[in-house]
């Protein structure tokens, strides 16, 4: 997709994802054979439900079938969230990955996987999980001491209402 395609898309559909609550979080254009497939990603603060997902793609089903910015060829509309491993790019994507596990690209090399308790304008507070027996330990990290951060799927994880119970 080109980038002048892309920037018309996101200048687009931003407004109408705004206004039903969401953030537009990612747009691309893939080609599936002879048919095109528009991806947008959207989510909150809270997440996104299924009637939400709904509800903007049918607005945006909408406003592209009035307009001209997929050009005159067919495509298919996709709406969906982020996933539950997602990349966190944004500032917005560490303050809603609080209390989650996330793996750490190092920017000094190798990997680190903890949890984040705080986010700050210049970093984050992460807790490194204890090994065979250890006490969890507390780190600073600056978003500049890493590449890249991936939330990580738990499945044997209490969540808070659990613990407290």
């Amino acid at each position: 997709m080109s980038t002048t395609q892309s920037e018309r898309l996101r200048e687009l559909l931003e407004p109408l994802v705004t206004d039903q609550g969401l953030d537009l979080e990612e747009i691309a254009v893939d080609s599936v054979g002879r048919k095109r497939v528009l991806r947008v990603v959207v989510d909150s603060d809270t997440g996104a439900d299924l009637d939400q997902i709904a509800d903007v793609s049918r607005v945006l089903s909408a406003k592209l079938d009035e307009t001209d910015a997929m050009g005159a060829g067919e495509y298919t509309l996709e709406v969906g969230t982020p996933g539950a491993e997602r990349l966190l790019k944004e500032h917005r994507h560490y303050e809603r990955a609080v209390d989650r596990l996330v793996k750490f690209q190092l920017t000094e090399g190798g990997e680190l996987v903890a949890r984040i308790l705080e986010v700050d304008d210049e970093g984050l507070d992460v807790e490194v999980p204890g090994v065979k027996g250890r006490r969890a330990t507390a780190r600073r990290l600056a978003f500049s001491d890493f590449d890249k951060a991936r939330v990580q799927v738990e499945f044997s994880r209490k969540d808070k209402k659990e613990e407290e119970a």
